[in-house]
């Protein structure tokens, strides 16, 4: 049950079209999109500034689709936020790259190396840290130079610190699951 109750359409005309610019017609919004919607402003800014667009929270299109969206699928899991995992599942996670059995990866303690690059699993490394400790090593510091420069490290910082506070409204608003597609076994 939905602790904010979902607003439903007909929208207003300014919030419908936001529903418009970021999602395809055909595609009911989101149960979060339309909570959050309860502060049509706030929601309205978060889409005027594009801080959130067709394929998620930060996309500026300058990190590489599958990248990000491991990152996200994996701070999902860190943060145990079953709604937003279960939500790039069913929408955009294998339009931006990633395979089914990369996708259950993200479950997994430690990713697969066999599935994922050395930059990929160690961007995972990072949004494990700095969800579990909020903490760097050295030791991941030199990984991730190996494989990112600062201006990347800094987005992918920016975007798991986002994805947390998605799994923060999802634990306030504990929004019904969408029925985008049938989700992956936990």
């Amino acid at each position: 049950m939905n602790r904010i109750t979902p607003v439903e359409p007909p929208y207003s005309p300014a919030l419908a079209e936001r529903m418009a610019r970021l999602l395809p017609a055909s595609m009911k919004a989101p149960v979060l999109f339309r909570a959050v919607a309860r502060n049509e402003g706030l929601f309205n800014f978060l889409a005027d500034s594009r801080l959130i667009g067709p394929t998620g929270l930060l996309d500026r299109r300058w990190l590489n689709a599958a990248l990000r969206e491991a990152v996200i699928l994996r701070v999902c899991v860190a943060c145990g936020n079953d709604y937003e995992w279960q939500l790039h599942v069913g929408t955009i996670s294998a339009r931006m790259g990633l395979s089914p059995a990369q996708i259950a990866d993200t479950r997994s303690a430690a990713p697969a190396a066999a599935l994922w690059s050395e930059p990929l699993r160690t961007a995972m490394a990072l949004a494990d840290a700095l969800v579990a400790t909020r903490r760097v090593d050295d030791a991941l510091y030199l990984r991730l130079r190996a494989s990112f420069d600062e201006a990347q490290l800094i987005e992918l910082t920016q975007l798991i610190g986002l994805y947390n506070g998605v799994a923060m409204m999802v634990a306030l608003v504990q929004p019904a699951l969408d029925a985008y597609a049938a989700p992956l076994p936990a």
